[in-house]
């Protein structure tokens, strides 16, 4: 078996942060430093995959809602789908830490958060 170079390990894991991006529009990206990529980059590598939904095999789409202040903060964080196994809190956790530049206006947003193993 011939030993994989280091073009393809790059390929692979370049797929792995992409297959992790919605393709769904969200509108609250434009407002993170980087957009929808380093969004989701940082995203994906602050989920801790929840032991049960790891045990289950659960994946799929969370997905949480929140306000998005004039200031850059956001506030009423709510899981609107949750995929159970404790993903659900687990993408909440992971919102609460996303850092947004000041839109200069109030907005209310959903983030998909992707879990798959």
């Amino acid at each position: 078996m011939k030993p994989l170079s280091f073009t393809t390990i790059f390929t692979l894991v370049i797929l792995l942060f992409v297959a992790q991006v919605p393709t769904k529009v969200v509108p609250v990206a434009e407002h993170y430093e980087g957009g929808k990529e380093a969004m989701y980059k940082f995203i994906n590598q602050s989920i801790i995959y929840p032991p049960m939904a790891k045990r289950n095999r659960i994946q799929g789409e969370c997905i949480i809602a929140f306000v998005l202040n004039e200031d850059g903060t956001t506030s009423g964080h709510k899981i609107v789908k949750n995929i159970g196994g404790g993903c659900g809190e687990e993408a909440q956790r992971v919102v609460k830490l996303l850092k947004f530049r000041q839109p200069g206006y109030k907005m209310q947003t959903n983030v998909p958060v992707i879990f798959k193993l």
